[in-house]
């Protein structure tokens, strides 16, 4: 059950519609002016393919340093002698 973003040529509203079958495509509508001609939207999305591995990305580590003081260290990816 695909989640479909769209945009109305009219008034420019952004709405989302959930479809169980290909038969609901054909009654979509804006939902502010009631246009029928709307524009399909690329949904962005939150999510990235080919992340590297935990190991290879930035970490920021905190440790303490003296009594009641922090210190952190930002360990960035690249060559390492391990």
């Amino acid at each position: 059950m695909p989640i479909f973003e769209f945009r109305c040529t009219r008034c420019g509203e952004i709405f989302e519609r959930l479809f169980l079958n290909d038969n609901d495509i054909v009654d979509l509508k804006c939902p502010r002016c009631s246009c029928s001609e709307i524009d399909r939207v690329i949904s962005k999305t939150n999510y990235m393919l080919g992340l590297p591995k935990e190991k290879n990305r930035p970490r920021l580590t905190e440790r303490s340093c003296a009594p009641g003081s922090k210190c952190m260290t930002l360990e960035l990816p690249g060559y390492s002698k391990d």
